[in-house]
């Protein structure tokens, strides 16, 4: 079976590369059939599936750590992409075992998670339960909203004081705030991104209205991550066009009086345009991903300046090889994070790019023999083979290639 699939990937490679005319970047979309996408992705899907399969613990869940605590997180993930499949269901053995773990850490304030990252396990524990339908998933779905929702920087009255990261904190949050908007990890005892992007999913996920005030604050956040000053009044954004993401306004809340803001890409010299070049921290694949689908969940039109702004950015910088400005550093965060954002976009093309095949094909391309995926780098716990498998098979199920 492992052989079949190899060698089909190495046929199509092939075929692409004796047949497909020349071209600045990429396979052009006449080449690449979607009938051959769609194939290749059930094809390395099913394998993926099976090997999480055999990784799955004791338990249930996947990554189970017996000395805790436990990131059901993982196990959602997990669970996330097997029932992106069409083939698989809520009353699969996996799946079951799997949901069944993942309510097991569900807290009587509605957090789900062992104790750690309470934001980033429940929001995606959340996205995970509101494909099952069973009454216990739906009641920790509303509870879990509930509790990401007083997570939310700025969540409350600017009277009253918000401290999920840090005891310590003693100043209101009101929308002048660089942290009002926003949610976080907790340990830099401020938001980020990465946090706020999966909470937006999961509120879209549970069907939460966007007219809800969570998605109005969410927005002020991201208006202050995006790099262009057309949308950005902040200062670390005088001047840029560039359209993408960064990923927090501030490193962490000892830094929150200068407000530089924070790109895990670091900076690069960018054209004003008045001529000059400025030194601008630098927007970045995954978070340009993921603030691009959290701007199509918060309903933004298609015209709004940030969208078309985000757009820019993505059709200038597509590509499926690194997570742009990181190389292979979050690579498959980074292509879970595109392969939803461009499915939200919902267009065929992005820059006149098969978006869906050449993810297939890169998927293809970085499966190992049992059917994991392989290692790349080991940042942000992508050495941990079962998340960054699930990662796959989520980018996998989104794509549309299935």
């Amino acid at each position: 079976m492992k052989i079949c699939r190899k060698i089909r990937v190495l046929l199509l490679m092939l075929f692409l590369v004796v047949f497909a005319p020349p071209t600045e970047g990429g396979v052009p979309v006449e080449v690449a059939s979607l009938a051959e996408t769609h194939r290749l992705s059930r094809a390395t899907a099913w394998e993926a599936i099976g090997y999480l399969r055999s990784t799955q613990g004791p338990g249930g869940g996947w990554s189970e750590n017996p000395d805790g605590p436990d990131l059901p997180a993982v196990t959602a993930l997990v669970a996330t992409g097997m029932l992106l499949d069409p083939r698989l269901d809520q009353a699969d053995p996996s799946v079951r075992a799997a949901v069944a773990y993942v309510l097991s850490f569900v807290k009587p304030d509605g957090g789900i998670h062992d104790g750690v990252l309470p934001a980033y396990n429940t929001a995606i524990c959340v996205s995970m339960l509101s494909r099952v339908r069973t009454p216990e998933a739906a009641a920790a779905v509303t509870s879990g909203i509930g509790f990401m929702k007083r997570l939310q920087w700025g969540a409350f009255d600017a009277s009253e004081l918000r401290s999920p990261g840090s005891a310590a904190w003693t100043e209101p949050v009101d929308e002048d705030h660089p942290f009002y908007g926003g949610v976080g990890y907790g340990k830099h005892g401020r938001p980020d991104l990465s946090n706020t992007q999966v909470f937006i999913q999961a509120m879209a996920d549970s069907g939460v209205s966007t007219e809800d005030a969570a998605f109005a604050r969410a927005l002020v956040f991201l208006r202050r991550v995006q790099m262009d000053e057309r949308v950005n009044e902040m200062d670390y954004a005088a001047g840029s066009r560039q359209g993408g993401f960064i990923y927090s306004t501030v490193p962490n809340a000892e830094s929150v009086d200068s407000v530089p803001g924070q790109s895990q890409a670091g900076e690069i010299d960018e054209a004003m345009a008045d001529g000059t070049v400025r030194t601008r921290l630098r927007a970045y694949g995954s978070m340009t991903y993921a603030g691009f689908k959290s701007l199509l969940h918060a309903d933004l039109p298609p015209d709004d300046a940030r969208v078309v702004s985000a757009i820019g950015w993505i059709e200038k910088n597509f590509s499926v090889d690194e997570n742009l400005g990181l190389g292979q550093q979050g690579r498959y965060y980074g292509l879970s994070a595109m392969s939803r954002a461009l499915s939200a976009w919902g267009e065929p093309e992005i820059g006149g790019r098969d978006w869906r095949g050449e993810i297939v094909r890169a998927i293809a391309g970085l499966q190992a023999d049992d059917g994991g995926m392989r290692e790349v780098h080991d940042r942000w716990m992508e050495g941990d083979r079962d998340l960054i498998t699930a990662y796959a098979l989520i980018a996998l199920g989104e794509s549309g290639g299935r």
